[in-house]
C-alpha cells in the first residue's frame, strides 16, 4: 500500500503541472485542447501497448467503460461548464471539494476507518485550499448552474475515484482505452460548441507536455494509487495541487506571491503530515 500510495503522488504532482500547461494552451478552446491532450496520451498509450502485446487489457465490461470514460469524460465536461457559466474563483472553490469528498467516501463506499487524525488532517487541507481560493471571491446567483457543474464535477472524481477500488481487478492499462474514449467525446464537444483553431508550435509543445504529463501518466498514477494505496491519504495530499499550480505559476511569473498563498501551503502541508501520521 505505501508504495502504490507514494506512485499516486505523482499524479497529484503533475497536476500542479496542469495550471501552467493550460495556461501556455490559452489560445485553444478548452474542449479542442482536451481532444488533443487525450489524443497525445492515448496514441502514446496504445503504441505502448502494442509494444507489450497487451491490447488485450483493453477488453473491458460496459460498467468499466462507463466508470473510466464517463469519469475523465464527465469531469472534465463539467469543470469546462462550469467555468464557462460561473467566475473562475468559485467554480475552482467547489471543484476542489473533491478532495475531502475522496476522504469522506472511503468509509461508507469501500469501509476504511477514518480517525480523527484523518479528519483533522481534511480540514487543514482544506482551510489552506479554501483560503487560497476564496480571497475575493463573491458567489452570486446568476451562476447557480455554473456552481452545480462545478460540485457535480468534484462530486463525479470523487466516485470515479474511490469506485476504482471497487474495480481493482481492471488492470491500469485500461485507462489508455479511457484516455481514448475521452478524446473522442471531447472532439465530438468541441465540434459542436466550438470554433477551431489552430495551434502554435509553441502551443503544440504545451499539447505534448499535457498529454505526456497532468492528461496521461497522472491519470494511470492516480488509479494504481486508488486500487492498492490509502484513498484516505491520497485524498488529503490532494489538497496539495490548487497550492502547488499556484506557486508554480507565481514562479513562472503568471501570478503573485503573497502571504495568503505562503500560509495557504503551510495548512495543506501540516494537513497532509496530520493524514500521513494516521496511518
Amino acid at each position: 500500500m505505501t508504495r502504490a500510495t507514494w506512485l499516486g503522488t505523482g499524479a497529484i504532482g503533475l497536476w500542479a503541472l496542469l495550471a501552467l500547461l493550460s495556461r501556455a494552451a490559452a489560445s485553444v478552446p478548452p474542449f479542442q485542447l482536451t481532444a488533443m491532450s487525450f489524443a497525445v496520451s492515448a496514441s502514446l498509450g496504445l503504441l505502448w501497448l502494442a509494444w507489450r502485446g497487451d491490447l488485450a487489457s483493453l477488453r473491458q465490461p460496459p460498467i468499466v467503460w462507463l466508470h473510466g470514460v464517463g469519469g475523465l469524460f464527465g469531469y472534465h465536461a463539467l469543470f469546462f461548464a462550469a467555468l464557462a457559466y460561473a467566475p473562475a474563483a468559485e467554480a475552482n472553490l467547489l471543484n476542489y471539494t473533491w478532495p475531502l469528498l475522496i476522504v469522506l467516501l472511503s468509509a461508507p463506499v469501500l469501509g476504511l476507518h477514518l480517525t480523527a487524525r484523518h479528519l483533522l488532517g481534511v480540514a487543514a487541507g482544506l482551510s489552506g485550499c479554501l483560503l487560497l481560493l476564496a480571497h475575493g471571491t463573491a458567489f452570486s446567483a446568476d451562476a447557480a448552474f455554473g456552481y452545480a457543474c462545478a460540485a457535480g464535477a468534484a462530486l463525479t472524481w470523487a466516485l470515479y475515484s474511490v469506485l476504482a477500488r471497487r474495480l481493482h481487478a481492471v488492470p491500469t492499462q485500461a485507462v489508455v482505452g479511457f484516455c481514448a474514449g475521452s478524446a473522442v467525446l471531447a472532439a465530438l464537444a468541441h465540434w459542436v460548441f466550438e470554433p477551431t483553431v489552430i495551434p502554435t508550435p509553441a502551443v503544440l509543445a504545451s499539447v505534448l507536455a499535457l498529454g505526456l504529463g497532468p492528461v496521461g501518466l497522472a491519470f494511470a498514477l492516480w488509479d494504481v494509487g486508488m486500487k492498492r494505496g490509502d484513498p484516505r491519504l491520497l485524498g488529503t495530499l490532494a489538497y496539495a495541487t490548487p497550492v502547488a499550480s499556484t506557486l508554480i505559476l507565481g514562479l513562472a511569473g503568471f501570478a503573485p506571491l503573497s502571504f495568503t498563498t505562503l500560509a495557504a501551503a503551510t495548512l495543506v502541508a501540516a494537513g497532509g503530515l496530520l493524514a500521513a501520521r494516521a496511518g
